[in-house]
């Protein structure tokens, strides 16, 4: 393989990557607990955090809360990159682990 079809190749890989980042980046991956739901973007930004209120929560719960969230943000950021490896996968070996 002569070297102008090699960067042709290289090119090309960095346009699909590139072009399925934006994809993810643009998608919505919804993240959830007990009572807690966190909707993040591809780019793991929080979108909205809701929290089920039907339950009467007291002061005590606070620390309860603070758990619950931080498992459903943990879940949505972990469903973000699961679609990352999903969609780039093919890609990542080639870049010793970049994506």
């Amino acid at each position: 393989m002569n070297m102008q079809a090699l960067m042709a190749q290289a090119q090309k890989m960095q346009r699909d990557i590139t072009k399925k980042k934006e994809e993810i980046d643009k998608m919505e991956f919804d993240g959830k607990s007990e009572l807690v739901n966190v909707v993040v973007n591809g780019k793991k930004e929080i979108l909205s955090i809701k929290i089920d209120d039907s339950m009467g929560l007291e002061k005590d719960d606070l620390e309860a809360l603070e758990d619950m969230i931080k498992i459903a943000i943990n879940d949505a950021f972990s469903k973000v990159d699961s679609e990352t490896d999903k969609q780039l996968g093919s890609y990542g070996g080639n870049f010793g682990g970049l994506f």
